[in-house]
């Protein structure tokens, strides 16, 4: 199967698989250098090959878990393989980012279904909800992640910021995300981990919990005010390395000095700060998912600014699996940090002083103290929720007085 790529509404080229178990890229003839399909990948006559599997910039936005496992049954038994080339060709036209997939000699069609979003937040379908959805967004969500996600098109609802014209907006524009059985009320968990990244000054996009707390609606930060849709990398990409690699590196190199290869000037001090911050918030909310594809970069295309992006996907994993341990390493180990170690690593890194430092994390803490506030007043209002609420609280304060202040 070959599928042609497009970047930004473009023809950019077509990727094939290539020997047993490989696959190449290549660019179409006179691709400009801004319409490159990744910071990784720029324009230049020769293929970029891969012995094995697909370009970390196309394996990307593949669907896992329950997604992954319904588009599998649908279809599986239409395509034979259905390998990584099939599941792109089915989900290729909506992804996150710019890049999209179309059959080799088709044109490209980005239409999503319409879906009120006001209908997910006030829905009282439960489990029923999920499924629906599935039913009628599962091929337009190319979207990671194993927790159920899906993404939808609500222009109606979009009135976070200002677009210029509505009714030209054809792709999805929110991501719905689902907790299961084995996460109870991950949605809530999730939406107070935002809350908490957002008090602390960090880039949030717009978040709401549905009334009865089983899914959380993320607008999408790639979707500019022009109605066209951003570039996104996360730093699997940046660095080379495939999802099942998203656990291996540190955050020292793998994150902060691989932002800094790829940020414009411009954006490096603020972008290291802000990296800083929401590591030192992850260790304190214990968080141990905060792997390489849970941090990205923006841009509007290549040659333009690189920034980091918005803060997504944070949760406390200690509530499901409390003796879990940082994703990744800081100083070598995976053990949750003291105050005085993320002090020294973002003095050594050159993110501040000694005072701007203790006031970063004393500004977390604060975030956290007063978002701890709306758990317990949450709690209170849904029992459902009061266990896990409970552990959360637990873990934050835990986390508070070990990583923040100790």
């Amino acid at each position: 199967m070959t599928i042609k790529v497009w970047t930004g509404g473009i023809e950019a080229g077509l990727l094939d698989k290539a020997r047993a178990r490989g696959s190449a890229f290549s660019y179409g003839r006179d691709v400009a250098p801004e319409n490159a399909i990744s910071l990784t990948m720029p324009v230049r006559l020769e293929s970029w090959n891969m012995d094995y599997g697909l370009a970390p910039i196309f394996e990307m936005n593949l669907p896992e878990g329950a997604l992954l496992e319904r588009l599998r049954l649908a279809f599986a038994k239409a395509t034979g393989t259905f390998d990584d080339l099939d599941l792109l060709a089915i989900i290729g036209r909506s992804q996150v980012g710019r890049i999209r997939y179309t059959g080799e000699k088709d044109m490209l069609d980005e239409e999503v279904p319409f879906q009120s979003v006001d209908d997910i937040l006030n829905s009282q379908r439960d489990g029923d909800l999920f499924h629906y959805l599935i039913e009628k967004f599962a091929s337009y969500s190319g979207v990671s992640g194993v927790q159920p996600k899906l993404m939808v098109r609500d222009v109606d609802a979009w009135d976070s910021r200002a677009i210029a014209d509505r009714a030209s907006i054809q792709g999805a524009t929110h991501i719905v995300k689902f907790w299961d059985n084995e996460y109870p009320e991950l949605a809530a968990n999730e939406y107070f981990c935002l809350l908490a990244a957002q008090r602390c000054g960090l880039e949030v996009p717009r978040f709401q919990l549905s009334d009865n707390g089983r899914a959380l609606v993320v607008d999408r930060f790639d979707l500019s005010p022009d109605g066209t849709y951003k570039g996104f990398e996360d730093f699997c990409v940046l660095n080379g390395r495939q999802t099942r690699e998203k656990y291996q590196g540190s955050y020292e190199t793998a994150v902060l000095t691989r932002f800094r290869d790829f940020a414009s000037p411009s954006s490096v001090a603020e972008g290291s700060e802000h990296i800083f911050t929401l590591i030192a918030l992850n260790c304190a909310l214990r968080n141990g998912d905060a792997h390489l594809k849970n941090f990205g970069v923006v841009y509007d295309d290549i040659i333009s600014e690189v920034r980091l992006a918005p803060v997504y996907d944070v949760v406390t994993t200690t509530v499901y699996i409390p003796k879990d341990t940082m994703a990744l390493t800081l100083n070598g180990s995976t053990r949750w940090p003291t105050a005085k170690q993320l002090q020294s690593f973002a003095e050594t890194r050159q993110i501040g002083g000694p005072s701007k430092i203790k006031g970063i994390l004393s500004q977390i803490a604060e975030a956290m103290a007063e978002t701890i506030n709306d758990i317990e007043r949450y709690g209170r209002e849904n029992p459902n929720f009061s266990d896990t609420g409970s552990r959360m609280i637990a873990a934050w304060n835990d986390g508070i007085v070990k990583s923040l202040r100790q």
